[in-house]
């Protein structure tokens, strides 16, 4: 298995985040990448390979230009306010909501914080569109690796993607790699790709960007919105509208959820995924769901991975693991390598 790996990835290093009203150490951290990246060397598995750069049109198959553009040059224009910003991240204070408008970019640099995010929990700094945009690349060159004739790929790199929808961003995430991965095999040929998220928490930035369409079918298995983040989105009723209406399948679970809740989940998912007959398949492969993690509810041991990597083996599609969100970094690199490894050995 190719491992495009984002060795830039540790530009990207929050100081603190905004957690239940506390500021705390941020929980995504470099470390949880090192962690991975030890973990296959240690099995000898995944051949590491460095990304190619990819064009911004590229990014603005799922991006906004508008939104490209602040990214590029956020950082520049928090310094602008004020040089002693050098040692802060960069956090939004006020949010366009409901009544209020969005169509025009505000002058003001914190206003247009709250323009493109969703939350107070992700940090924005001096390296993250580095960061960002390699992992973009990555997720691009993956892509194009399956339409070469790969069987799998594996995205290694953070930020994740999961939750930045194509104007906005929160919940650790600044570019959508699994849509990039998506759009990229849809511009090179595909007819259908399926996007699989296993996150613990719901990837509503896919889901909003694809929403529409019926050339990407999006299934999320997730804790219940009505109690987790991201809160407003990933509800069992949306399954998508006008073009994509039944090309959306989320799949809420309750707090407190087995594995054998879990995976039957998964079963419902993968027949799903069976009768869309998609030309491959993209996995948002978060690893919070394990019992140990600290933003988790469900109760997935680190066994547990082997056999998923191994269903998702005999659905037969070419496949692109794209690494996205667990916190528990001691056990992060066995139980994202279980899944690559079962996943490798099933056929």
């Amino acid at each position: 298995m190719l491992t495009f790996y984002n060795e830039l990835h540790a530009q990207h290093r929050g100081r603190h985040e905004f957690f239940r009203g506390e500021l705390k150490p941020c929980f995504e951290k470099p470390e949880r990448v090192d962690s991975v990246l030890a973990e296959l060397g240690r099995r000898g598995l995944g051949r590491i390979v460095t990304p190619q750069g990819v064009p911004l049109m590229s990014l603005e198959r799922v991006h906004t230009p508008r939104y490209l553009h602040f990214l590029r040059h956020a950082w520049a224009d928090w310094l602008a306010l004020d040089p002693a910003n050098a040692d802060k991240d960069a956090f939004p204070a006020v949010w366009p909501v409901r009544s209020l408008r969005s169509d025009i970019e505000p002058d003001n640099f914190c206003a247009k914080l709250g323009l493109y995010s969703m939350d107070s929990g992700t940090p924005l700094t001096a390296g993250t569109w580095t960061a960002a945009k390699t992992g973009a690349d990555c997720a691009v060159n993956a892509a194009h690796a399956l339409r070469l004739g790969e069987r799998s790929a594996f995205v290694l790199s953070r930020p994740p993607g999961h939750h930045a929808g194509a104007d906005f961003y929160g919940g650790y995430c600044f570019l959508n790699n699994a849509a990039l991965a998506a759009q990229h095999m849809l511009d090179d040929g595909a007819r259908r790709v399926a996007i699989l998220d296993l996150d613990y928490h719901h990837g509503n930035g896919t889901q909003s960007i694809f929403y529409h369409r019926n050339d990407v079918l999006f299934i999320s298995i997730h804790a219940d919105p009505r109690y987790e983040y991201p809160f407003y989105l990933g509800h069992a009723d949306e399954k998508g509208v006008g073009a994509g209406q039944g090309c959306n399948l989320n799949l809420p679970l309750p707090a407190g959820s087995s594995a054998a809740s879990w995976f039957s989940a998964l079963e419902t998912a993968c027949i799903r995924l069976g009768s869309f007959a998609p030309d491959a398949l993209v996995v948002s492969l978060g690893v919070d769901t394990f019992a140990g993690d600290p933003l988790s509810r469900f109760a997935l041991q680190s066994a547990d991975y082997l056999r998923i990597g191994e269903r998702l083996a005999y659905l037969n599609l070419p496949t692109a693991f794209i690494f996205e969100g667990g916190y528990a970094v001691k056990e992060l690199g066995t139980n994202v390598v279980n899944v690559l490894e079962g996943y490798e050995t099933a056929l």
